[in-house]
């Protein structure tokens, strides 16, 4: 492998802006530099490409599994590299492991797994996501609902005692299973609140906002509705300031004029990223597997439950950015919403763009926006199957 060599030949999105005649500089696992072309050393190696796009590597903030494996299933080391190696072949070069609604002692397990992958530098894990316990058991979605419960002293201590222990920590919870002192406690300590599988009003989730949740977890799915009298969680999610949505484009989860709907609402805001809400088979060819004791079939591009409900996303963020483009989202703003936004969103440092010292995370798609090659801090990355 080059050690330190330059990627020529495509158009470059570094998190902001879209240029042209521009270079990428490797030095190791950092970029170097971003430069135009003839400001290149005559001696520094290159490796042209033929058009398309470089763009920094995907920031996914809700991976459930990945590789075959379930997080919920094997929260561990060997887990985490399996899930990690197989989003970075699909683009996403940082992801946040998730752990779905579970026992105090599966939560406990996923903080320790992530701690220890950390503590060996691997690639692609940011930090941790806990989607659940504390959830509304009327907008439970595939979770189990007899792990569901309010939080109570104990959760909230191991909570705090993960946010010392990780760089990012995001908290999916509903505000009718917590108390607003709670939620404050929480994102004193850094954790990044989330609203999600909940039934609450407008003026709930407006109270959460005010003691400190920031973010929504996969809009319009598994919360109140957006009604002209009652705008619900959805409706406190597009007007309050400073909170951040992640959103499951594939048109499945959301319909396409609901996320048009979504778009323009946020369109001053800029606040809302995509997520994969992925499970076992991404980047796998396998058909069918067992969340929560119940059995769910991979067909026609879903995830389902044998009732029908959803259970999480067959979605890669390369697809989705294609159903953005569909929809006539400009290009630059659709690659902000799976690099830069979500970093920024869950305090990522060094992620999200591409700029002198950050890591060398790095996609080449071709003008389709299909994805043709990966580097992860330098290295290049076997493509995952779709």
């Amino acid at each position: 492998m080059m050690r330190r060599f330059a990627l020529t030949g495509a158009a470059v999105f570094d998190g902001d802006s879209l240029r042209d005649g521009v270079a990428v500089l490797l030095n190791g696992v950092r970029i170097e530099a971003v430069l135009p072309e003839d400001q290149l050393a005559r001696d520094v190696p290159r490796m042209t490409l033929d058009g398309g796009t470089l763009c920094p590597g995907f920031v996914d903030l809700q991976v459930n599994g990945g590789g075959g494996v379930l997080f919920n299933d094997g929260p561990d080391v060997a887990t985490l590299a399996r899930m990690a190696q197989a989003h970075a072949g699909l683009g996403a070069t940082t992801i946040l492991p998730t752990l779905i609604t579970d026992t105090p002692d599966k939560t406990a397990a996923a903080i320790d797994a992530v701690a220890g992958a950390l503590a060996q530098n691997m690639p692609g894990i940011g930090g941790l996501h806990l989607e659940g316990p504390h959830l509304a058991l009327t907008r439970k979605g595939a979770h189990d609902p007899a792990r569901i419960r309010p939080m109570q002293p104990d959760d909230l201590a191991l909570l705090l005692d993960a946010a010392r222990r990780l760089p990012v920590l995001i908290v999916t919870l509903a505000p009718e299973s917590v108390t607003d002192a709670q939620i404050a406690a929480l994102a004193q300590a850094g954790v990044v609140v989330s609203l999600g599988h909940s039934d609450c009003s407008f003026d709930q989730a407006q109270t959460a906002f005010a003691a400190g949740a920031q973010m929504v977890t996969h809009l319009f799915n598994a919360m109140s509705p957006l009604g002209h009298r009652a705008p619900g969680l959805v409706g406190a999610a597009l007007t309050a300031k400073g909170v951040a949505s992640g959103v499951i484009a594939d048109l499945v989860h959301v319909q396409a004029a609901s996320l048009q709907v979504a778009l323009a609402a946020d369109a001053a805001r800029g606040g809302l990223f995509l997520v994969s809400d992925a499970m076992a088979p991404a980047g796998s060819d396998m058909t069918t597997f067992t969340l929560t004791g119940q059995q769910v079939l991979r067909a026609q591009g879903t995830l389902r439950l044998a009732d029908g409900t959803l259970a999480g996303a067959d979605l890669d963020l390369a697809r989705a950015l294609r159903n953005l483009l569909a929809l006539g989202v400009p290009l630059v703003q659709a690659l902000t919403m799976a690099t830069r936004r979500p970093a920024q969103a869950a305090g990522l440092t060094g992620a999200g763009t591409l700029h002198a010292g950050c890591a060398a995370d790095i996609l080449h798609l071709n003008d389709r926006l299909e994805l043709q090659a990966v580097w992860q801090r330098g290295r290049v990355i076997p493509l995952s199957p779709r």
